[in-house]
């Protein structure tokens, strides 16, 4: 090998003209003499990234060394063989970048020529460079150097280098300078940890190989590869089953964090004001492990609210009402067949959610298992818990509130358990305070058994329905928003375009629970949507584009004249024979057509999940009566709050206000009372009262008192 250049990094006599001279100062030099030899074919400064040493910050240079090495394209296709059996996360890495890797292995150099580190165990002969020595153990080493085996010895340099012993044919055995490479340290750990084979053999073969190891996806060249080199030549095995290539955490911008550009986060501060838990959570269910993250306090801060806020301000009421009725978890269990509807929908989200976050877990997947919660969480807060207040409010011990209690001490227990190995502490937090003074449970969360699914409570066809009432009501909610039509004000009806017999049974069953949650009177179907929609077409030109080249605009014009027939056929079909300009035929398939639906006078529309949903708007003089009493009682509501009274207090009403509001009242009086806990409604001020506010209500000033009962102090 022609190598010019000295340890110094100057030219040898090998090159006479530039002897002595520093590489990087010979540049000139050399391109100079090039050109005045006629061998010039270009001369150019090219700007390029160039390694600098961090201390002096003078260049370097790639060094040639002689090296050892480890003979691996000898176990490239076992390798290649074992790795196709590792659960890589994502399984792009292990086929791709990590797979290729191996395809194109070559033998491994793993000394380095440095002062610090694990020391190469390789002694030649001084006299006959041919003969080497590789010690095995501490104990031949002590054997060959002649010391007693109960005397320690330091296994780093210069130590080490003192050792040494007589050669086969003369001279003396003495160790080679060289170090091994860090990464065969890397590798070595699995079996090294455990000072293996000389002893914990035992200990060693029930750990190895590892469930479970996770690193940057840089490592595909190092600590993957090393430990599934040393596994596959050493065992004859993988060295780990599961592996998580992490991706890095970016500014919210996607760039990475440097202190020059001032984009870091002081992960001591994020810890401070966030917490673990929040931080640890955000991470998780924000993207995958081995996706890259785009790090932003604002989602830090969605988290806690949508998610953490909501978790403990449900354990909060449950807790509130809990020690109102004086609930026990020992009260005997009713069994969740004999629960209403809603208790046993909830119980059988609880099991399924159970049954995937255990199935994403076990297979490597945190941020399913994450928003597989938090979808639970939801339901649980801002369906089941907020449809089923009244059961909580009613006095007295019911068989009914009894299993709600229940139902919801069930949830927030198992969820407790679930979260625990994302949110340890408000896991633990909750947990605590939801087997206080009960029996049979372990001391901690961390030491309570996983929950299990039960299959049995798993009701698919409830939570099909569930779901569709949910879905049903979201949208007639983003209709009222869109309108700017508040839910206090009932409407009188709304259209499903539903033909399937069973489909609308579902939503039958479940069409009271749409009606309350939506404030609207009637649920009527029809076969299609054509009586109360306006439909249009438009291609989808990011998928035709590609697929049509110039046709594009003929299929277009084509496409935008569809009449409503074509419409509907390209709907039930999911395709449609189009002709070309040049006489041939192309079909077009499921969402290469976008269809526009516009509700027609009096209507709204809008259409999710493949459902359509019409919402008709108009207002008859009742649904305006009814809509301004809601809006009374809501401000009753607030009063009380505002005025500290227990959520059990009882209460008198006396209101001042225009026409149109006194006949909402009047006409509603018995519904006012019985949602305000009122034991009277006059329309006058009170004599007396404990809170006055002044409230606009529909367009009328509306001036409301009211009073405690005696009964209630």
């Amino acid at each position: 090998m022609f190598n010019p250049i000295d340890r110094d990094g100057c030219f040898t006599e090998q090159v006479p003209e530039f002897q002595g001279q520093w590489f990087k100062e010979a540049d000139k030099g050399i391109a100079k003499a090039i050109k005045e030899k006629g061998l010039m074919f270009r001369h150019e400064t090219y700007e390029h990234n160039y390694p600098f040493d961090w201390r002096k910050g003078t260049p370097l240079m790639s060094y040639p060394v002689e090296s050892w090495f480890i003979k691996t394209t000898a176990v490239k296709d076992r390798m290649v063989e074992l790795n196709k059996t590792i659960n890589w996360k994502p399984s792009s890495t292990g086929t791709g970048r990590f797979g290729t890797w191996l395809e194109n292995n070559v033998d491994w150099a793993i000394s380095r020529q440095r002062y610090w580190g694990t020391p190469l165990p390789i002694w030649q002969s001084d006299k006959n460079p041919d003969v080497f020595e590789c010690i095995g153990s501490v104990s031949e080493l002590k054997q060959k150097a002649g010391i007693p085996e109960d005397e320690e010895i330091d296994l780093h340099r210069p130590y080490i280098d003192e050792l040494t012993w007589p050669a086969p044919g003369g001279g003396t055995m003495r160790r080679v300078p060289d170090l091994l490479d860090v990464w065969f340290d890397s590798g070595s750990m699995p079996f090294a940890q455990w000072h293996y084979p000389m002893e914990t053999q035992k200990e060693f073969s029930s750990r190895f190989p590892a469930d479970f190891i996770a690193e940057g996806v840089d490592q595909t060249r190092g600590w993957f590869y090393t430990l599934h080199a040393l596994g596959t030549m050493l065992f004859d095995q993988v060295a780990y089953k599961n592996v998580v290539s992490n991706g890095l955490v970016l500014d919210k911008n996607g760039e990475k964090m440097s202190k020059s550009k001032g984009n870091t986060v002081d992960p001591f501060e994020i810890l401070k004001t966030y917490g673990a838990d929040t931080t640890r959570w955000y991470m998780m269910s924000n993207s995958s492990p081995w996706d890259n993250l785009k790090f932003s306090e604002e989602g830090l801060k969605e988290t806690q609210r949508k998610f953490f806020n909501t978790l403990v301000n449900t354990y909060s009421f449950f807790a509130m009402y809990a020690n109102i009725d004086g609930f026990s978890s020992k009260t005997p269990h009713i069994p969740t067949a004999d629960r209403p509807e809603i208790d046993r929908w909830i119980i059988s989200r609880l099991n399924t959610t159970i049954k995937n976050v255990e199935s994403f877990f076990d297979d490597y997947e945190p941020t399913r298992a994450a928003r597989e919660m938090e979808t639970f969480v939801e339901e649980l807060s801002n369906w089941y818990v907020r449809r089923n207040r009244r059961r909580f409010w009613k006095s007295g011990a019911t068989i009914d509130k009894t299993a709600a209690y229940q139902t919801l001490h069930e949830c927030l227990l198992s969820i407790s358990q679930l979260m625990s190995p994302i949110a340890p502490f408000l896991s633990e937090w909750m947990y605590q305070r939801l087997t206080e003074h009960s029996d049979g449970y372990e001391e901690s969360v961390h030491l309570s058994f996983f929950p299990t699914v039960e299959e049995t409570a798993i009701l698919s066809s409830l939570e099909h329905k569930m779901d569709r009432a949910r879905l049903i009501s979201a949208i007639v909610l983003r209709i009222r928003n869109q309108i700017d039509m508040n839910v206090r004000q009932p409407l009188a009806r709304i259209i499903l375009p539903i033909k399937d017999e069973v489909e609308r049974n579902a939503i039958l069953s479940v069409q009271h629970i749409i009606l309350e949650e939506v404030n609207v009177k009637a649920i009527e179907f029809v076969d299609d949507d054509s009586g109360i929609v306006h439909k249009s077409a438009k291609p989808n030109y990011p998928l035709l584009g590609k697929k049509l080249g110039p046709h594009m605009k003929s299929v277009a014009q084509q496409v935008q004249s569809f009449t409503s027939d074509q419409i509907n056929d390209y709907e039930l079909n999911g395709q449609i024979q189009m002709t070309l300009n040049d006489g041939t035929s192309v079909t077009l398939l499921e969402g290469e057509i976008d269809i526009i639906r516009t509700g027609l006078e009096g209507w709204q529309v809008e259409t999710e999940g493949g459902l359509s949903v019409a919402v008709d708007t108009d207002l008859s003089d009742e649904l305006v009566k009814e809509g301004l009493a809601r809006e009374f009682v809501n401000r009753v509501q607030n009063m009380r709050k505002e005025a500290n009274f227990d959520v059990t207090d009882r209460i008198v009403i006396g209101v001042q206000t225009g026409e149109h509001v006194s006949e909402a009242i009047s006409f509603m009086s018995e519904y006012i009372q019985q949602e305000t806990l009122s034991e009277s409604l006059a329309l006058e001020a009170l004599d007396v009262s404990d809170y006055n506010k002044s409230w606009d209500i529909g367009d009328e000033e509306c001036i409301i008192s009211i009073r405690r009962t005696i009964n209630s102090e």
